[in-house]
């Protein structure tokens, strides 16, 4: 490609760059809007005499700083046309290059840790994002303690000192994951031989009870409500009735659904591959209700060059962001029929519902923990919880006036 912008070439140009949104699904308005954003700014490229490689990020600044003053929302579009435009000629631009920055002791010592975690300990990627910032707010303290990382002077009170300061207002959950964060990144020091010791023993255990709560769940009356209040008669709603059924009937957690791919669904062996927690892959029955709704939201879903099953309905049709995506289907499907809940794990009432629903059916651990794919049937003890019929049956009287008799 030529690295100017001629008549002819931005004439053809601009129509790839109109193919390929009318290919990723935006709307014909939508397109005709970008089209003439597109046209502008390549017109004014050329007036300005610059080459492909100047169109950057102040150029489009320049652009839209150009004599005319639009409203807000003009300039709005017209910044994302302009940058959808710029990564459609140079594919480059859209993750460039970020700027040169001189590293540090932290830096290197926790990209280490965060690359120890992926390759060696084979940790899911929402896992490490959930260790990393425990472990670089502990560095930053060790740099802000001593103007240096100073790691091998490490020992064991330093670190529950640190443990213990950041304990204080937390929430029991919180502070088991700092520890468990913590309690990894001091075993990965030794290893490295970073410490002469050990000095994850030195951390102290969080108390958390065991088992201590019941799990939130709905009836199975309350399920199909939420269910049969799901819309099907457009796209979105097929896709979010689809999303509710594999929670509700195969009990998956919302990362399993946000990365559903399109070949994990096996049509003539009627099986759907999960793939779970600790990079595990299992093969589930693929349910009839199941499967029809799959199908019948595939059959619209629209052309896209991603894989994964549940796409964005919103131009560019491309795979959910994450599992948070999954939760916001849910919350709104339980609004909908006025159940509320918190943000936090809303797509796993329905795996606790499913438990909970075998329980009273007569399921025994065991089987629950193999629906569920617990690796440890400790796990799935706490579901005998919620069998309040049978825990009536063995729970002792409470002792009237007088005491025991």
């Amino acid at each position: 490609m030529s690295s100017d912008l001629s008549r002819g070439l931005q004439d053809a140009q601009v129509a790839s760059f109109v193919n390929q949104l009318r290919v990723s699904g935006y709307a014909e308005r939508t397109i005709r809007k970008r089209r003439s954003v597109a046209t502008a700014f390549a017109r004014w490229a050329k007036r300005k005499k610059l080459a492909l490689a100047d169109l950057d990020e102040s150029q489009v600044t320049k652009f839209l700083g150009r004599s005319h003053r639009p409203s807000k929302h003009r300039i709005a579009l017209e910044r994302a046309s302009v940058r959808l435009f710029l990564r459609h000629l140079r594919p480059d631009a859209e993750r460039p290059d970020p700027p040169a920055q001189a590293t540090s002791p932290l830096a290197d010592e926790l990209a280490r840790y965060v690359s120890y975690l992926r390759t060696e300990r084979g940790l899911a990627e929402n896992s490490i994002l959930v260790y990393s910032p425990f472990i670089k707010n502990f560095l930053t303290d060790r740099v802000a303690r001593n103007g240096a990382l100073s790691l091998r002077t490490l020992d064991g009170s330093a670190v529950k000192d640190f443990l213990l300061d950041r304990l204080r207002g937390r929430s029991s959950e919180w502070s088991r994951l700092l520890a468990t964060a913590l309690r990894s990144f001091l075993r990965f020091l030794f290893l490295r031989g970073e410490t002469a010791f050990d000095l994850s023993r030195a951390l102290p255990t969080v108390r958390r009870w065991r088992q201590a709560e019941v799990p939130t769940f709905l009836s199975s009356d309350d399920v199909e409500g939420v269910l049969s209040g799901t819309d099907r008669a457009n796209s979105r709603g097929r896709r979010d009735y689809a999303i509710l059924l594999l929670l509700a009937r195969l009990g998956l957690r919302a990362g399993e659904v946000q990365t559903l791919e399109i070949s994990d669904i096996r049509w003539r062996t009627g099986e759907i591959v999960i793939h779970g927690k600790g990079r595990t892959v299992d093969r589930l029955p693929l349910l009839s209700d199941v499967g029809e709704a799959l199908a019948r939201y595939l059959q619209d879903r629209g052309v896209s060059a991603s894989r994964r099953v549940f796409l964005r309905t919103i131009a560019p049709h491309v795979g959910l962001a994450g599992p948070a995506a999954i939760g916001h289907v849910v919350r709104v499907a339980l609004a909908r029929v006025g159940i509320s809940r918190s943000s936090r794990g809303a797509a796993h009432i329905f795996r606790h519902s499913l438990a909970t629903k075998m329980i009273h059916q007569g399921a025994s651990i065991p089987e629950i923990a193999e629906v569920l794919r617990h690796r440890s049937q400790n796990t799935t003890e706490i579901y005998a919880k919620v069998d309040f019929e049978a825990l009536r049956g063995v729970a002792r009287s409470w002792p009237g006036t007088g005491g025991v008799r």
